[in-house]
């Protein structure tokens, strides 16, 4: 197999083009790695949450890291890792153009409020009322990423 590094351009292509992998966090020394679904804005990454584990761990700890990775087989695959921090786009006058950057870029996804469904629906329909959605951006310090493809026979015409 022949194993290459893709530059971050290349990375933030390719994120933008699936939207979906794990995100990790940690707390006290804990890591934690949870799927994810994202939109990709220039090298702005947006996600959407519910209140729980994660966002908990992220508000406390914003040192995050987002891994995706595209397979067509074992031997032809690309895989991209951003490093970085998370960022809350809380629901203030100072977010407010950016919370609706976020929605927007998030709805080109499909599926992109999975799991939380019903609870995104009512909070948007009942501000103020049970738990409110949780937008927030990825602000990468660091970006790599690798290409494996399959090594090729040598030509047996050039053997001959």
């Amino acid at each position: 197999m022949n194993v290459q590094e893709i530059s971050a351009k290349e990375c933030y292509a390719k994120l933008a083009s699936t939207g979906f992998g794990r995100l990790a966090c940690a707390r006290d020394n804990q890591p934690y790695v949870v799927p994810i679904s994202f939109a990709v804005e220039g090298e702005s990454i947006y996600a959407f949450s519910l209140a729980g584990q994660k966002i908990d761990w992220m508000r406390e700890n914003p040192r995050v890291c987002l891994e995706a990775d595209w397979l067509n087989s074992s031997s032809d695959w690309t895989s991209g890792v951003v490093m970085g921090r998370y960022e809350e786009l809380t629901d203030t006058p100072e977010y407010y153009n950016e919370r609706l950057l976020a929605l927007a870029s998030l709805q080109t996804r499909p599926m992109w409020w999975e799991p939380g469904t019903s609870s995104l629906s009512s909070a948007l329909d009942h501000p103020g009322q049970g738990h409110a959605p949780v937008f927030f951006r990825i602000v990468a310090d660091r970006v790599t990423g690798y290409r494996g493809a399959p090594q090729l026979p040598p030509d047996s015409a050039a053997l001959g």
